[in-house]
């Protein structure tokens, strides 16, 4: 199939990390003209209103243990809808190539033939922190982050993470999906160097009215996650940066 053969283009579209304010200009505008809108579970329905009334919406939204719609539909989805209409928003939480498929997604389009736009979005693991008052940079304690997925899919081009490594290379880590994970994770970071007293920060429903935080250490932190019974989506911080929680009064 050539380009011709598609009448649409297909905008992925970063929806933020929940406060609809930080949505961009560009994927706002494109909401309010879009022909079709094929969004995500954690796009806020404050984003969603945003959308042109007359527009299709579907939800291809996936959470832990649902999927409403599979990758590979999604991508036909898109493909179809892209024969039909000439705007589709395919609207993804966050940014759409931070841990969000927006390559795969892509990819898949471009091979069909379908015209794409990339509209960046803020991602959470910058702006949950920063509204609880975190820095993940700071020139006098971290000058390298990382930001890293504690989900991996199977099949993936490797076979896991090397957590040791991350552990000595970076002096922020930024873990999105990854609070079932962390059993598992947080020991190889301690093999890897890090102190049972190092900084941890959660963050569930970051930038939203409903956003929780935990604080703790690598030492106690799988406690008062249990304690709190501090569920997804969330994600970590860890690091010295997590000690400025305190200067905006968030500490809980």
């Amino acid at each position: 199939m050539n380009q011709s053969q598609c009448i649409g283009k297909v905008y992925l579209v970063g929806a933020g990390p929940g406060d609809p304010g930080l949505i961009t200009v560009k994927g706002k505008v494109l909401l309010e003209m879009a022909d079709v809108v094929v969004y995500d579970a954690l796009v806020s329905p404050e984003i969603l209103a945003m959308i042109n009334p007359q527009a299709e919406k579907i939800d291809a939204g996936k959470r832990r243990g649902r999927h409403s719609l599979l990758q590979s539909d999604t991508t036909k989805l898109l493909i179809k809808k892209a024969r039909q209409h000439p705007i589709i928003v395919r609207l993804k939480g966050g940014d759409p190539f931070v841990f969000g498929r927006g390559g795969e997604e892509m990819e898949d389009l471009v091979a069909a033939g379908v015209a794409v736009e990339v509209v960046p979005g803020i991602t959470s693991g910058i702006a949950a922190p920063a509204y609880a008052g975190i820095p993940v940079t700071h020139r006098n304690y971290s000058s390298s982050v990382t930001f890293i997925t504690g989900h991996e899919a199977a099949g993936k081009y490797r076979p896991q993470v090397n957590w040791g490594a991350i552990a000595q290379s970076s002096e922020t880590i930024v873990i999105y999906m990854g609070i079932h994970n962390l059993g598992q994770i947080i020991p190889q970071l301690k093999e890897g160097g890090l102190k049972g007293d190092t900084d941890i920060a959660l963050i569930r429903w970051g930038t939203t009215p409903q956003q929780e935080e935990l604080y703790g250490t690598l030492d106690d932190i799988l406690y008062k996650v249990e304690a709190h019974n501090f569920e997804a989506p969330a994600i970590a911080i860890i690091g010295q940066v997590v000690q400025f929680k305190n200067q905006l009064g968030n500490e809980k």
